[in-house]
């Protein structure tokens, strides 16, 4: 009997466990932690649990509508609904949105009432893509809110307007992130004094993209740390200033075929500096020397056949960043210092503080002294990477390998320049070569630097996929293999 009572006890004892509801006895504040895990219509259902699981739908800190799935058709929400879910929320301090975030086509009406209950709710976090029938405006209800602390606005179509910074005074004071996308400035073309402290005291990050009809840009906030401007294709002039300032990024800009175009950039403490597929601009000016930074890529563009008159300009933005760490060119960055009044004429600041330079370039003929005089300006150079470009405008030679006793043009230019490049020489360690075909201009580069490279380590060339000579290239890297090579530590990797 007593070991029949022991048995039922113990089974008492478990249907007890088994009905406590351990997860509803967790607090509210962990609780929104399990729930923002789920897509927002995931932890919608669990408001039908009882009244505690609807409490704690309504007051989750961050709504993220585009987590219903990523490209619904049609939407699975809209924007009634996303307005109806933020007025049934309650309005307790404990319960004020975090982030909002959401992509949906709409009206204006509705696009005005989902800003003005996002700025009720005292909204820290605004995330908006949104598609309208005409252009809307830059909502005012925004400009007044004391909590925003990051904003993104993009117009997926047709776009919007900008407020006259006249009406912005003495909004946006705790905004401290800012990206706008598709912005209509043709009636509104000169931006230079919207982005400025007055207006945005404690912004950190500032993102522009797809900005129609701006041509004069000024950015000038003393808080700023990264700003990115992007697809504003007939812009002018542009001038940005900020000692805070570490990251620029300026891509796809000045395409107007204007006569004239400046660039103004006073940033002292710039780590980062990324200017890719602009047009040359006439002129560019540095305040301050970049002794800070540490990475720069300038990628160019050339909307016409004037080269000469662009190459000036280019010299001046390189030799603006010869304290950079790194460096990376493009193609037609590499074709203006090619031209005949590109590095034949014109000689750069040597870059002493470069140990990594990246080359995109079709390797031409006409771009083997240009190749040379960069080598020359990178005494410390200790990483070369070389990504060639192989098309149809590009002029291969087949390397002859029989031609190992030096009576190759190129060959003889390279071992004419080694006492000119003997720094680059006795530093550089790596060498990685893409998009080799070993053709003449190719294996010509490769075989002065095994000869003379004191301090090479490890060489790499990587077979472009239209080299399909495999018996060919098999012969060539046997001799390549053989070579003697200037540092006993130098190995050769083909891939």
């Amino acid at each position: 009997m007593e070991i029949r009572s022991v048995k039922r006890k113990k089974k008492k004892k478990r249907e007890e466990i088994i009905k406590v509801d351990r997860i509803s006895n967790l607090p509210d504040s962990l609780l929104h932690q399990i729930l923002l895990l789920l897509p927002l219509q995931s932890a919608a259902i669990t408001s039908s649990l009882s009244k505690r699981w609807r409490s704690l739908f309504l007051s989750l800190p961050d709504l993220d509508f585009t987590s219903i799935n990523e490209n619904p058709k049609p939407p699975s929400f809209s924007s009634n609904s996303i307005c109806q879910l933020l007025s049934l929320r309650h309005h307790r301090h404990t319960n004020n949105l975090r982030s909002l975030r959401f992509r949906t086509p709409i009206t204006f009406t509705s696009l005005n009432s989902l800003f003005r209950l996002a700025v009720t709710h005292q909204v820290q976090d605004l995330d908006v893509d949104v598609t309208t029938k005409d252009y809307f405006n830059f909502p005012r209800w925004i400009v007044t809110s004391q909590k925003l602390r990051a904003l993104k606005l993009k117009s997926s179509s047709p776009g919007f307007r900008l407020p006259p910074s006249s009406s912005i005074f003495g909004g946006f004071q705790k905004l401290t992130s800012l990206s706008l996308s598709l912005v209509i400035l043709y009636n509104q073309p000169h931006l230079s004094d919207f982005f400025t402290d007055p207006n945005f005291p404690l912004l950190e990050k500032l993102a522009l993209e797809n900005c129609f009809g701006l041509k004069e840009l000024r950015v000038c906030c003393r808080l700023l740390q990264e700003f990115t401007l992007r697809n504003s294709l007939q812009l002018d002039s542009l001038e940005v200033s900020g000692n805070r300032l570490h990251r620029l990024k300026v891509v796809n800009c000045f395409h107007s075929y204007s006569e004239e175009s400046v660039v103004k950039i006073n940033t002292p403490n710039l780590k980062t500096f990324l200017w890719n597929s602009n047009a040359v601009t006439t002129s560019v000016h540095f305040l301050d020397k970049l002794l800070c930074l540490r990475k720069a890529f300038v990628g160019v563009l050339l909307l016409h056949q004037d080269i000469d008159s662009q190459t000036q300009s280019l010299f001046t933005l390189l030799s603006e960043l010869s304290h950079s760490y790194k460096l990376q060119l493009g193609n037609q960055s590499v074709e203006i210092l090619s031209s005949k009044k590109g590095l034949v004429k014109n000689h750069l600041l040597p870059f002493h503080n470069m140990r990594f330079l990246e080359l995109h370039t079709r390797f031409d003929r006409h771009n083997v002294q240009a190749l040379s005089c960069l080598f020359k300006s990178c005494p410390m150079l200790n990483i070369l990477l070389l990504k060639i470009i192989n098309d149809q405008t590009s002029e291969k030679r087949q390397w002859n390998k029989d031609l190992w006793d030096m009576s190759n043009s190129e060959i003889q230019y390279w071992e004419s320049q080694t006492y000119e490049v003997e720094s680059f020489l006795n530093n550089l360690e790596f060498v990685e070569i893409h998009g080799f075909l070993e053709c003449e201009n190719e294996m010509s580069l490769a075989i002065f630097l095994l000869r003379h490279g004191k301090a090479l380590i490890k060489m790499t060339l990587r077979s472009s996929f239209l080299c399909r000579d495999n018996l060919r290239r098999q012969m060539i890297r046997s001799q390549l293999m053989g070579f003697s090579k200037a540092s006993s530590k130098a190995k050769i990797s083909f891939h």
